[in-house]
């Protein structure tokens, strides 16, 4: 008889912070100061401390959720258990491909920025052989090993942080009280829109869901983690947009930290907000590759996808196969460049999955009451977060455009087509 092999259990809390803060700070933090800025002014600070207030509901259903399982899969084990295999598969599926998209086009953002300092990186073969070694390094250290995975993870976090941080204190001096508490208000005229790119440097938070079958005592590690990091997160974004608008009165749509790195400390500035962006990018390619082949192990232990995606490697306990599938997806999106147009639709398929999970609070609280389920956290208030989370997402839901739902209809029916295959097979 085979022997079942189990997950290891070897995240901590600081390792679940870091999977969530490089979910969350990628590639976008270098390019939306400058969008934020254009349309809000002086109220962008402060726009992203409102929207990130607004979010936090979102956050907060997803440490309730979190706090009644224990096991990977994140948000399509919330939506299954709730709603059925199908609602489980759709959320998942989803999930997994805007996140593996995301990444892929994260890899060129980096590969542009590198470029900069190293030409020959930007394009030929000089852009391939990085991108292939980059993503087959960062695969191959999570198949080794999940602890391996999240050292990464931690040094890749370090070096995001600690210039980001080191920016904010050369350009706080020049912060001044009419920039911090202004006395003139700009009128925001596409409130929406500047809404939903903020709600996108949030987004991705929930990965820290997925790795909790390896995370120790999940049911309290993950909703902790996740508040704190979402917290911290918002402040370090606040912060981020105050020096922006007081170093760069002059911005454009074209300016970057990199010009405000430049600015306070000249080409060594610009340097140092270089390589912190592509450690940012290299962070949030990392935590994908580290958390989302946990969405497809899960599905397949469920029964929704290929048992292969759920074999587990005998030496190093992680899910392998699952593992070099992203890495592998990955690499072929990233040098092939063809799927950018869907990063448009990766945010309408996490808000629906983030109006899936409110939707589930009702459902698991009824079976967590009837079984006598011990939980680490309730949301207060009864069901009022739940649904102002849900309002929330559907509210940005129906202000993406039409080729964001037209794409995510077409990856739907794909994933449904892959769920009916295999439930064929166990029928038959």
């Amino acid at each position: 008889m085979k022997k079942e092999i189990h997950l290891l259990r070897g995240i901590k809390i600081w390792g679940v912070a870091a999977i969530s803060l490089n979910s969350m700070i990628g590639a976008g933090i270098f390019a939306l100061p400058a969008a934020i800025a254009v349309s809000a002014g002086v109220l962008s600070p402060w726009l992203f401390l409102l929207i990130g207030l607004m979010f936090i509901s979102i956050v907060l259903v997803f440490a309730e959720l979190s706090s009644h399982f224990k096991g990977s899969g994140g948000p399509a084990e919330y939506t299954r258990e709730s709603f059925g295999p199908m609602a489980g598969f759709g959320t998942g599926w989803l999930l997994f491909l805007s996140r593996m998209i995301a990444a892929a086009a994260n890899s060129n953002v980096m590969v542009m920025y590198l470029g900069k300092m190293v030409p020959w990186l930007a394009d030929g073969p000089g852009r391939i052989l990085f991108i292939t070694l980059m993503i087959f390094s960062i695969t191959w250290s999570n198949v080794r090993g999940v602890k391996d995975g999240v050292k990464t993870l931690g040094i890749l976090t370090f070096f995001k942080v600690i210039p980001l941080l080191l920016l904010i204190l050369l350009g706080l001096p020049y912060v001044t009280p009419d920039i911090l508490l202004p006395q003139s208000l700009p009128t925001i005229e596409d409130f929406d829109g500047i809404s939903l790119l903020i709600i996108y440097a949030y987004a991705g938070f929930e990965a820290a869901s997925f790795t909790a079958g390896e995370t120790k005592d999940a049911q309290k590690t993950v909703p902790k983690a996740l508040l704190r990091t979402i917290l911290a997160t918002g402040i370090l974004y606040f912060m981020i947009m105050l020096v922006f608008i007081a170093v760069l009165p002059e911005y454009t749509s074209e300016s970057t930290l990199v010009d405000v790195g430049q600015k306070l400390a000249g080409p060594l500035g610009a340097f140092v907000i270089t390589l912190t962006a592509v450690f940012s990018i290299g962070g949030n390619i990392a935590a994908t590759i580290l958390t989302a082949p946990r969405i497809t192990y899960a599905m397949s232990e469920q029964q929704l996808l290929p048992t292969w995606f759920s074999n587990v490697h005998h030496k190093y306990l992680t899910p392998n196969h699952s593992i070099w599938f992203i890495g592998i997806m990955i690499l072929i999106f990233a040098l092939s460049g063809s799927f950018i147009w869907l990063a448009a639709a990766s945010s309408l398929a996490r808000l629906i999955a983030y109006l899936l999970c409110a939707a589930a609070i009702p459902v698991i609280r009824k079976k967590s009451d009837a079984t006598g389920q011990k939980i680490g956290f309730r949301l207060p208030f009864g069901y009022t977060i739940p649904l102002f989370a849900a309002v929330m997402c559907i509210w940005m839901a129906m202000h993406a455009n039409e080729k964001s739902w037209i794409t995510v209809t077409a990856l739907s029916a794909i994933g449904l087509l892959l769920y009916w295959y295999e439930s064929r097979k166990i029928i038959q």
